[in-house]
């Protein structure tokens, strides 16, 4: 049968606007957890997400006062790694992850060595960047989401969401672009909306 897991990150609310666009909570009935890959900025929202399925959040640097913001309270939701082993699939979830796929990255490799030790994933989540990405990065599949309010950084509209199917031992990452009626699949090729306005 398998597990889904609702992937989001780098929300930012209520930097970004007040509430997150309904679409997202839409999007994430019937899951089985949600991950944030962090800058919730209010642990609020996460109280909307468990009202949905378990959350699993990291801790980003908007969490911790960065650019003047409010420092969050500690919550167990919220850590800086987690290691998750779902569906025979070992899987870390962070805020910052250096993927770059240059033979040799020495800051993932450093990375892993200081969170997971000998127990390096087979999936790594993240978010930070605000930039959507599925790619194998030191062995490992990286999966970023992107932002659902500031896609690639830019002034708050319809961003990304992902998902991650679990299924013993195999994983299927996707990333979907929020639209006017919900959710549509991310389209690698096109030029995105936000890049169109």
């Amino acid at each position: 049968m398998g597990t889904r897991i609702g992937l989001v990150a780098d929300t930012h609310i209520p930097e970004a606007r007040k509430s997150l666009w309904p679409q997202v909570y839409e999007a994430f009935e019937g899951v089985d957890y949600i991950f944030h890959g962090g800058d919730v900025h209010d642990l609020d929202l996460l109280d909307t997400f468990e009202s949905i399925a378990p959350v699993y959040c990291a801790r980003g640097n908007g969490e911790d006062g960065s650019g003047g913001r409010p420092i969050q309270p500690e919550d167990p939701r919220v850590k800086y790694t987690w290691a998750l082993e779902i569906e025979n699939v070992k899987i870390g979830l962070t805020h910052y992850a250096p993927i770059d796929n240059r033979t040799g990255n020495q800051a993932m490799q450093n990375l892993i060595r200081e969170h997971w030790g000998d127990g390096k994933p087979d999936v790594l989540v993240s978010g930070d960047t605000h930039t959507e990405i599925i790619t194998e990065c030191y062995g490992i599949l990286c999966v970023n989401p992107g932002s659902p309010t500031y896609p690639h950084n830019y002034d708050t509209q319809y961003g990304t969401i992902g998902f991650l199917d679990l299924d013993d031992g195999k994983a299927d990452p996707s990333v979907w672009l929020i639209t006017d009626d919900g959710i549509e699949p991310f389209d690698w090729d096109a030029i995105p909306p936000w890049k169109l306005r």
